[in-house]
Parts: C-alpha cells; structure tokens; sequence
C-alpha cells in the first residue's frame, strides 16, 4: 500500500473516531450548550429545575470530553467547540454572581464590617503592639533626645525638633488660608499611607513578624514627636490636630497590619486545615480588609488635606476626629447586618 493511501486511511480513521466521540456526547454538549446561553442571557427563571440541577454534572462531563478530545487529538473544531463551551460554563458554574455594583453594596452592607470582626484576634495583637511602640518611642526620646533623629523621619524634622520654641511648634498645627492646592496634597498624603498600610499587610505572609516591627517603628515615631509637642504643653493641641485625620489613618493602618498578621497566623498555625487552605481562607478574609482599608486611606487623605488644613480650633479639630472614630467602630463592631452572601 503506498505511503498516500495510508496517509488517506489514517485521515478517514481519525474523522471517523472524532465524529463518534461527538455523536456519543452531543447530546449532553447541546443541552450543556442551551442552559449555558440561557443563564448568560438572564433567563435563568425560565430554566427548569431538571436543568439547574443538571448543570454541575453537564459541566463536568464537558470538561472530560475535553481532556479525552485534547489526549486523542481530535479534530481542531471539536476541540476549539469544546474550550469555548467549558469556559462559558465553568463561568457559570463558579463566577462571580453578580456585578460590581451589586457587590459593593453587599461589601459595605455586611460585608466589610464582618471581616474586620473575623480578625478581632489579630487586631488585639496589632493593636497591642502599636501602643508599645507609641510608648516605647516616648521613653526613648525623653530619655536621650538623640534618639529623635533616629525615630522620626527627615520630612518631619523641618521646625518639630528638640528645641524648638512653643511658638514654632504652634505654627506646625496651623490652618492655610485657602484650599488652593490641596486636591494635589491629598494625593500625595494617599500614595504615602497607602504605602505603608500596603507593606504592612504585605509582610505579614511572613508569619506576621515584620508587620508587627513595622507597627513598632511607626508608632515610635508618633510616640517622639508627641513628646516633642508635649514638652512645650501643646499635647492637646497636637492630639487634636493628629485626630482630624489620624482616628481614621491609624486605624486603617491597624486593620492593614492586622489583616497581614491574620494570613501569617493562618500560615504558622494552620489547625486542622492544610496550610494552603487555612492561608487561603485567611488570604479572602483579608482581602476585603484591605478593600476597606483602601476605602479609609482615601477618606484619611481628604480629612488630612483639608479639614486640618483649614480648621483650626481645637475642639473642632477634636470633635472631627472624635466623630470619624465613634463612626468608624459603630460600623465595624456594632453594624451586625449579615451579606447577602454571608459571613466571609
């Protein structure tokens, strides 16, 4: 038999087993393929029970004919009908539900505040150590004002430093004349905390050890120049300026540091779960932490770029600052409404 006559019996062998490997599972294919098309077009009530039902076991075997069709090498139209019907119906299966608007509602509906309670333990942890650092930077600078220039960056070393006259530390606390300018500076302060709140979080996947160094050393930092102010008896006056924007920073960056330590914990302490899974379901619940920390940030920049900028008093400045905190923790802790998709 010559080589082309093989070559031709071949061809004919291979259409004839691709076109009985289609025959044998079209069936399923075509009903898999019409329930597909109906949820995608929003006419899922008028599908029967029989088809939601079936629509799992009609996805799986898809699937399967698929891995058979690719190992036999089947013809490339089956195959290619085939990878366009199991993603279609793998979105179906396991997609998301519904859009983002209907999402964020439910994020901000329950969704948020559920989370935040979920990590209470790493936020205790968190918190913890942020006051020690706050402390720990006190003590150090009150005794030896050469640790100031070590805690306390350089871009906070322009007239708050050791020293300087009551009357030039007031003027640090002061207002602006005008808001001109400051959508630009609100930007800049975002970028900045987000930086932080984002390592954080970041360097928690490390068992959560450098998230909580981190806590300490900012903190520290808090904790000198409220020494520095406090040295001329304008704690309150620096406290109220701090609160404007600070209730809602500090405890952004709280919650970041917590969500951080949260998947480190899960990772280092896995209980009964395989490391993977415990990391994974802390990594979800710390996600939407985060999505609401991002929230806080944005919130913290305006309250920063203008509100302190332009009030001065500073019973309003405590009043602003008091009342975004009281908002804040109503809404995590005392906001019990349950997502519509659940708990996270």
């Amino acid at each position: 038999m010559s080589g082309r006559a093989l070559e031709q019996g071949a061809l004919e062998a291979a259409v004839l087993r691709s076109d009985r490997f289609r025959i044998a599972r079209e069936e399923d294919w075509t009903r898999l393929e019409a329930i597909v098309t109906a949820m995608e077009r929003g006419r899922l009530r008028k599908l029967s029970d029989e088809d939601v039902l079936a629509l799992p076991a009609l996805y799986r075997t898809a699937a399967s004919s698929l891995a058979v069709a690719r190992a036999t090498s089947l013809d490339a139209a089956t195959l290619a009908y085939l990878e366009g019907l199991v993603r279609r119906a793998w979105y179906q299966v396991y997609g998301p539900r519904q859009g983002f608007a209907r999402w964020f509602a439910g994020f901000l509906g329950g969704g948020l505040s559920a989370a935040v309670r979920g990590i209470w333990l790493d936020i205790s942890i968190a918190l913890a150590v942020m006051i020690a650092g706050l402390a720990s930077g006190w003590l150090l600078v009150s005794g030896d004002e050469g640790w100031y220039w070590t805690l306390v960056p350089t871009q906070f070393t322009d007239t708050r430093v050791p020293g300087a006259s009551r009357e030039v530390l007031l003027q640090a606390l002061g207002t602006e004349e005008t808001a001109a300018g400051l959508t630009g500076f609100a930007a800049f302060l975002f970028q900045n905390n987000a930086g932080v709140a984002i390592l954080a979080f970041a360097l928690g996947f490390a068992f959560g050890i450098p998230t909580l160094m981190l806590l300490l050393r900012e903190m520290a930092t808090l904790g000198a120049m409220l020494w520095l102010f406090s040295t001329r008896d304008l704690t309150i006056d620096f406290v109220a300026w701090l609160s404007v924007h600070g209730t809602t920073e500090l405890l952004a960056i709280l919650l970041a540091g917590a969500a951080g330590l949260h998947v480190g914990r899960a990772m280092a302490f896995p209980g009964d779960r395989s490391i993977p899974a415990a990391t994974a379901a802390a990594g979800r619940r710390a996600a939407t932490v985060m999505a609401g920390v991002v929230l806080m940030l944005v919130v913290a920049a305006v309250l920063e770029a203008f509100p302190r900028q332009l009030v001065g008093e500073t019973w309003e400045r405590l009043t602003i600052g008091g009342t975004m905190l009281a908002g804040w923790l109503a809404y995590f802790f005392a906001f019990r409404r349950r997502p519509a998709g659940g708990a996270p």
